[in-house]
Order: structure tokens, then C-alpha cells, then sequence
């Protein structure tokens, strides 16, 4: 099965809830001196999730090596709300939150996998880019089309709480 058949399968579904991902573990290299994950390394699990998610939107490696377009983040808002440690299993969800032409707005939650608690999440807008002139381009139709279907599903979802926060310290009393 191409590439273009497993992108409309995929997209011909109802998306009544967010995507789903499993598989992704904490690994030694991702610990620091307080004995859990980096703060850095949260942002680059988050980015691995995001790809294994992007893989049958078409929008993967495959997809930058066959079409010279890839996709820039934006702006990211990471939440972290409880520590992960070596060897904890993850679990990740995708919520698609806005789409125009161009870009996508999305929210990711992180879950330990095995006791179920969410332990980060991150927010998130990219755009869609050609590589050979470094300017945003629209997606390719197939691409859009995924984006409005799932967008019609994920828009019935209740809005993650962490989404659209802004950072600052509350004044105390």
C-alpha cells in the first residue's frame, strides 16, 4: 500500500478521540543529576512522539526526502506536571486544536504508561515549509484534508486545560 492510500484510509476516520501512541520508554541518557528525565530531553521525546504521530499523516522523513517540504515548530508551551524516571513507559495522545493552509495547532499529553498518571504535556504550532526556499507553503491537499476531518472530530473534544495558558507567577495574597 502507497503512501497516498494509507494517508486516506487514515483520514476517513471519525476521530472521536485523541490519537494514541505507546512504545516510548525513558531512557539512562535522558536522566540528570536530580534523578529524573531533563527538562530538554522532555522536548525531544515530545518530538519523537510528534513524528511516530506524522508517520501516517505522510508527513514524515519519507515525506521531506521524496517532496523537499517539511514542517517547522513555531511555538511550543511545555507543562511539566510529574516526574518520570529511567525506564518509565510512556504513553502519548494528540489532540488537533487548529489547522488553516499552512499550520497546525496541537496539544500532547504524556502519560506514564504503566500507572496512568500525566506527567507532561506540550503545546504546539508548525508550519508547513519548502525546503529549497526556507518560506512557508501551503500542505498538500491530502494533508489539509486530514486536518479538517480530524479537526471535525478532535473540536467536539473538551480543550485540554494547560492549552492556551500564558506563563507567570500568580501574586499571592
Amino acid at each position: 500500500m502507497n503512501s497516498s492510500q494509507v494517508l486516506l484510509d487514515y483520514a476517513q476516520q471519525d476521530f472521536a478521540a485523541p490519537l494514541e501512541l505507546a512504545g516510548m520508554v525513558v531512557k539512562p541518557e535522558h536522566i540528570d543529576a536530580n534523578g529524573h528525565m531533563n527538562v530538554g530531553f522532555y522536548n525531544v521525546i515530545f518530538d519523537q512522539a510528534l513524528d511516530k504521530f506524522f508517520t501516517p499523516f505522510d508527513l514524515d522523513w519519507n515525506y521531506v526526502q521524496r517532496t523537499n517540504l517539511s514542517t517547522f515548530v513555531l511555538e511550543t508551551h511545555v507543562c511539566y506536571l510529574q516526574e518520570v524516571l529511567e525506564g518509565d513507559a510512556l504513553r502519548f495522545t494528540f489532540q488537533l486544536l487548529g489547522a488553516d493552509a499552512k499550520r497546525i495547532h496541537y496539544f500532547m499529553n504524556m502519560y506514564h504508561a504503566e500507572k496512568g498518571y500525566l506527567a507532561a504535556t506540550s503545546e504546539q504550532i508548525l508550519v508547513h515549509v519548502d525546503l529549497a526556499t526556507r518560506r512557508s507553503c501551503p500542505f498538500p491537499e491530502p494533508q489539509r484534508r486530514l486536518f479538517e476531518n480530524m479537526l471535525a472530530g478532535h473540536g467536539k473534544l473538551p480543550r485540554p486545560p494547560q492549552a492556551g495558558k500564558s506563563i507567570g507567577m500568580a501574586k499571592r495574597g
